[in-house]
């Protein structure tokens, strides 16, 4: 199994995921901007809270054995991926579209279109949309059990 077959584990399926990318196409759309031609993770967590605790992920490239990964993660306004870390992945942040609320390591700052932010391997992060927003990832590869999460309900975290 890969790993975005893994990430399916905690999406949305059905009529509610095809609605969510109806709506984050259309304002992709407006803005603009080239998604990838993938399958996107429509990602709740496996909580049941899509429009609270949620985003939608186009992974682009995921090369285990090359070292890298990149992936447009969009956020609707007031949306949150909610807070965890990594145990090797280093990750980089790019804001293309709108801004976010970003907590990292208790510390909260506010990204606009343009800005950067290296996320270091263990540092503890979360994301909030300020209004939609679209950011894109480069790190190295995403495994899911690298994934620690805060909230113990979220399945894929690894203890």
């Amino acid at each position: 199994m890969d790993e975005l077959d893994k990430g399916q584990s905690i999406a949305l399926t059905g009529p509610a995921r095809e609605e969510v990318l109806r709506r984050c196409r259309e304002i992709v759309r407006q803005w603009g901007v080239a998604l990838p031609p993938v399958e996107p993770l429509v990602l709740d967590f496996g909580l049941g809270e899509f429009d609270k605790t949620g985003l939608v992920e186009f992974w682009i490239a995921n090369e285990i054995e090359a070292g890298y990964c990149g992936k447009y993660m969009f956020v609707f306004d007031g949306q949150t991926c909610p807070m965890h870390q990594h145990r090797q992945k280093m990750e980089t942040f790019f804001v293309v579209k709108g801004g976010v609320s970003i907590v990292m390591d208790g510390e909260r700052r506010e990204l606009r279109p343009g800005d950067v932010l290296p996320v270091p391997v263990g540092h503890k992060h979360s994301f909030t949309g300020l209004g939609h927003a679209l950011l894109l990832e480069l790190s190295k590869p995403c495994i899911i059990a690298d994934n620690v999460f805060e909230d113990r309900r979220i399945r894929v975290s690894a203890r």
